[in-house]
């Protein structure tokens, strides 16, 4: 059993691994120029200050000690660019020169009594402070780049793996054709505990429950191997691995069930709860990611819509007819065809309270003019390839009338809008946007693009391209739900943009934790070290505003100033000033 937890323990640590873009730790051919040229200068100084004969250079007499200045100056040089340049390896390759350099300094400034010496001297001392500023610089960021690393594949709350450490471990488990089951678990009547105790109950109750399913994965008492991670709001996953029948996975799921028939007493009531336990095995009933993620979910819902006292359920090929993705594709079309898809403005202020702008959110009408909420519709549009226009009619229909409040009222307001990575990269997209921008004459300096960190780090490369031609334009760059991906430093550096928005599930917890403080604290302090402004979503409450103030943040979006709004609202809002 402890060699297939120490099995899982590294296919686990592999794929959270491969979530960072680390760069290659073998050092390039320009750090072994700089070290040679280093090597070359420091014996022609130290030859040179030895002998004390003037040089002839170029047909000049060069005196000795001005030539050995040059070359030591030459040397330092070296130094700092190693540092600044190599990573690691440089930086630690500088700090073993200087530490050898640092006896010959002292007794050079003991020893020397000419003047002309001084030079040299300061050359060396400068070298030494900017080699240690530059190391403590590396620390500090590092530092942050590790809270970052942890709380990308770490839940907040409840400390256990998150949406996004799953769904790559399940990727990995693909790949490896590995056979493992996804369980996908909601606790029933979770919304009557936080409606009558409060969300702070809500999140004990999640907390106690989590620590309890984590405390069986670590320990291997189920005989398979177990890998349980919170996706968000009371909805886990359970990946379940190393099993020889389906018997032995509902008898670990009945393992993780028990441990809920558990009293539950840390918010000073007892009480009992229960969840229902959806799943499907890969690859009985589906061979790639997605589908065994959605067939499990569909499962899980399948018990809720059955209200059936049996809380365990696989997944059958029968639950795709009650599948409402061919029914919301024909409403998606139909309103895409016939000006059913409309707009509303969600505004973003200033910490002191003033408009800095809107982001454009999607909505639609059916046929009857009844609205269909974006949690239903979005999912499908997404999923059937529609979403690309959604988006771009909520762009031209925002942009046309943002732009009218924009000239009518002199505003120096930003218009968000929401951009799929496929939809940025689709051919034509651009010069599309680009035309629209000149017919409409909309500002493109005062247009922000958002894009989903973790959906354009898969095509970083390609992506980039995209994003300078939109920067060319004149467009602003938002990295959207940040914090829920790679989060990786040479990820931000490599991505040219002007915001960073962390997503709402950060901003729940931010004051029922002081880690998700912290964490928040972390990004938005590393995102003015690197040059973003950075806007928090979903705030809701007072005590986040001030916490957020308290840390610096720039920007907040959320209802506790503003909700959605309708034209005549925020036409209304703008005009008042």
């Amino acid at each position: 059993m402890n060699r297939q937890k120490e099995q899982s323990r590294r296919t686990i640590e592999d794929t959270l691994n491969r979530l960072y873009l680390k760069k290659s730790s073998a050092p390039k051919a320009g750090y072994w120029v700089l070290l040679l040229i280093y090597l070359v200068t420091s014996a022609a100084t130290s030859a040179t200050a030895s002998s004390g004969a003037d040089v002839k250079f170029a047909g000049f007499i060069v005196p000795a000690y001005i030539f050995a200045g040059v070359l030591s100056s030459l040397a330092n040089i070296c130094i700092i660019l190693m540092a600044v340049f190599y990573e690691k390896l440089g930086l630690i390759t500088s700090l073993v020169l200087i530490g050898l350099q640092l006896p010959m300094i002292i007794s050079g400034i003991v020893m020397r009594n000419n003047i002309t010496s001084l030079p040299g001297v300061f050359g060396d001392v400068l070298a030494i402070i900017a080699v240690l500023f530059i190391y403590f610089n590396k620390k500090k960021m590092s530092d942050y780049e590790k809270v970052l690393r942890s709380q990308a594949v770490t839940d907040i709350l409840t400390g256990l793996p998150n949406w996004f450490a799953c769904t790559e471990l399940i990727d990995e488990l693909v790949r490896r054709e590995e056979r493992f089951a996804v369980v996908t678990i909601d606790i029933n009547g979770f919304k009557s505990i936080n409606d009558a105790m409060g969300f702070e109950a809500g999140n004990r109750v999640l907390i106690e429950i989590s620590s309890k399913w984590k405390t069986i994965a670590d320990s291997g008492e189920t005989g398979t191997m177990d890998f349980i991670a919170r996706l968000n709001g009371d909805q886990f996953s359970l990946v379940v691995r190393k099993f020889d029948s389906e018997d032995e996975v509902i008898h670990t799921i009945r393992r993780y069930e028990s441990a809920m028939n558990e009293q539950i007493n840390n918010i000073g009531y007892d009480f009992y709860i229960s969840a229902s336990f959806g799943y499907a095995i890969c690859p009985d009933d589906a061979k790639d990611m997605d589908s065994v993620i959605s067939y499990s979910d569909m499962a899980m819902h399948e018990i809720k819509r059955e209200g059936s006292d049996e809380h365990i359920l696989r997944f059958t090929q029968e639950m795709l007819k009650n599948d409402h993705t061919l029914e919301f594709e024909g409403k998606i079309r139909s309103a895409i065809d016939n000006d059913g898809v409309f707009f509303m403005l969600q505004p973003q202020f200033d910490m002191s309270h003033k408009l800095r702008g809107f982001e454009a959110l999607a909505r639609m009408r059916d046929e009857d003019g009844s609205i269909i909420s974006p949690g239903l519709f979005i999912p499908v549009a997404e999923k059937v390839g529609l979403v690309d226009k959604i988006d771009f009619i909520v762009f031209k229909k925002s942009a046309a009338f943002v732009g009218n409040l924009i000239r009518q009222y002199d505003l120096d307001i930003t218009l968000s809008i929401n951009v799929s990575v496929r939809h940025l990269m689709k051919k034509g997209f651009l010069e599309e946007m680009r035309r629209h921008l000149e017919e409409s004459g909309f500002p493109a300096n005062q247009l922000e693009v958002e894009i989903t960190e973790s959906v354009m780090i898969e095509s970083l490369e390609k992506a980039t391209g995209y994003i300078d031609v939109l920067r060319e334009m004149g467009v602003q760059i938002a990295i959207d739900d940040f914090g829920t991906g790679y989060s990786s430093l040479s990820y931000l550096n490599s991505i040219p943009a002007n915001l960073l928005k962390i997503d709402k599930s950060f901003i729940d917890g931010i004051n029922s934790s002081e880690k998700a403080k912290l964490y928040i604290a972390a990004i938005i302090s590393l995102g003015h070290i690197m040059g973003y402004e950075v806007i928090s979503e979903g705030v809701e409450e007072n005590d986040q505003l001030e916490t957020l103030r308290e840390i610096g943040c720039d920007y907040i979006q959320g209802y506790i100033w503003g909700k959605p709004l309708p034209m005549e609202d925020v036409e209304k809002l703008v005009s008042e000033g």
